[in-house]
């Protein structure tokens, strides 16, 4: 088999390819700032959320997405995304009080995730909805509203470990959540403390993309829905939670034909792809292959608000309707936490070479101004092309020049710290002062592993967007969704 370059091209919004035409633009905010670099693009944020909406719309719901701060800690996203109907899910303490601080009332911020006693506090004090995660939050928050004299505190249930009849179908265990059997617990809890505590509805958290667990959870809420309405509650939305992926890649076919080749290259059929032959969850033992292939799927033909669509268009296991034909019957507004999807798009990390170095015959090796915790491209498996900006700002084409496959190195004095263990090609050799640009980063990976392991610098952030048909800049933390008497952003 021929061993023609494998590229993996990134898919790109057109704010994204605008702003990576912007080569001298982009060179100019790493000259002044420093690299690695974050650029965040908040309006993009509205956009991705306006396409969940439109799911709703044609499925005639009514709901309220939350941004899933955790998948991006830009002060430059939240603070947009206050100027829409959107809300925000708060999964700690820290980002509770961002949220609050950046612009967002309280009535619109949902407080998830593992709580203490000061964020459950502050969080029933500032009135945020409360995502429990069982009994023991329960009866927390019921406490600090009662010994401090809180308003009635709205609480949605977290639930776990749905069974269907038929053909079983069981949730695969998560630390997070109460067991659909003890929901009867959860019930007498919440009628002992009808008064400070108001059920508005019951949502789970899965760690899953699959439809099929999925969908037995949903219906499962919906039947928790109507106990809730048989102890006399008004329980009024269901909550999905995330987990709706973002599809990298622009080609289908370049995906396909990557894993098949890395498969190829484990069984030393073609020449190797990784540094130091890493299979990426795939190995040879004696002419067999074995293990499985542990990435993210980089191309996914539905994610984002296409998956919601097909979750809603999925018929119940039990009651073997459309899922969002049954939501609409029960007269609950759907609710969500979308992060990776939300995000997708909105952001991109740039880092500068610094070396260029031949390495014993393999591919050369680029080293770069920023570490893997900048970029967390192998936590997630996301194996996507960077685009190579000159010194001089121009991008070369691939057409143009003859490509070259290159490894990725980063700038800790560690083995392991390589930004992809893939071989990555490029249009043509990087040279010191290149900038290598990663799209799509915001969603999860530019900070959610990042350090300042051994001192070095960790990324800085700044806000862009389009203005009169050209870039601006600011920093992140002061970008403020404002306009002056002009009109213009101030």
């Amino acid at each position: 088999m021929s061993d023609a370059p494998l590229y993996l091209e990134p898919r790109l919004s057109a704010a994204m390819t605008s702003l990576l035409r912007s080569g001298p633009f982009l060179q100019s905010l790493v000259a002044a700032l420093g690299s690695p670099l974050n650029v965040m693009l908040p309006d993009q944020i509205v956009l991705n959320l306006e396409v969940f909406r439109s799911v709703l719309r044609r499925h005639q719901l009514s709901g309220r997405f939350f941004f899933a701060h955790k998948a991006n800690r830009s002060s430059a996203l939240v603070r947009r995304l206050t100027t829409t109907d959107a809300g925000l899910d708060a999964a700690s303490i820290g980002e509770l009080q961002h949220a609050l601080g950046c612009g967002f009332t309280a009535d619109k911020v949902m407080a998830t995730g593992p709580k203490d006693p000061e964020f459950l506090w502050l969080a029933a004090r500032a009135g945020a909805i409360v995502h429990v995660d069982g009994l023991g939050e329960l009866t927390a928050a019921a406490g600090f509203v009662r010994t401090y004299g809180l308003p009635r505190l709205r609480v949605l249930l977290r639930l776990s470990g749905c069974e269907t009849s038929g053909a079983r179908t069981l949730s695969r265990t998560s630390r997070f959540g109460t067991s659909f059997k003890a929901l009867g617990r959860l019930l007498d809890t919440l009628q002992y403390f009808k008064d400070e505590l108001e059920p508005i509805g019951v949502g789970y958290h899965l760690d899953t993309t699959g439809l099929d667990e999925k969908a037995a959870a949903l219906e499962g809420c919906l039947l928790a829905v109507e106990e809730l309405r048989l102890r006399g509650f008004r329980p009024r939305a269901v909550d999905v939670g995330g987990g709706f992926g973002v599809s990298y890649l622009a080609h289908a076919e370049q995906w396909e034909r990557y894993t098949t080749a890395l498969t190829q290259a484990v069984m030393g059929a073609r020449s190797p792809m990784t540094w130091g032959g890493h299979g990426y969850g795939l190995r040879a033992e004696n002419g067999t292959l074995k293990g499985a292939l542990g990435l993210y799927p980089a191309f996914r033909p539905v994610a984002g608000a296409g998956y919601l669509d097909e979750l809603l268009s999925c018929p119940a296991p039990r009651l073997d309707r459309p899922l969002g034909t049954l939501l609409l019957e029960s007269l609950c507004d759907l609710y969500a936490e979308p992060g990776r999807a939300a995000v997708d798009q909105c952001g991109v990390t740039l880092g500068t070479v610094l070396e260029v170095r031949e390495a014993g015959g393999g591919p050369p090796m680029v080293r770069l101004a920023l570490n893997s915790g900048d970029i967390g491209l192998e936590q997630h498996g996301i194996l996507v092309d960077p685009v190579l900006l000159r010194r001089d700002g121009t991008t070369p084409a691939t057409a143009s020049g003859r490509p070259v496959g290159v490894h990725l190195a980063g700038n800790l004095c560690l083995e392991s710290d390589l930004i992809t263990r893939r071989t990555v090609f490029l249009p043509a050799l990087p040279q010191p002062g290149d900038l290598l640009a990663f799209s799509n980063t915001a969603g999860y990976c530019m900070d959610f592993t990042a350090t300042a392991a051994q001192q070095q610098p960790s990324a800085r952030r700044v806000a862009v967007w389009e203005e009169g048909g050209s870039w601006r800049w600011c920093l992140d933390e002061r970008y403020w969704p404002v306009l002056d008497t002009g009109g213009q952003r101030a």
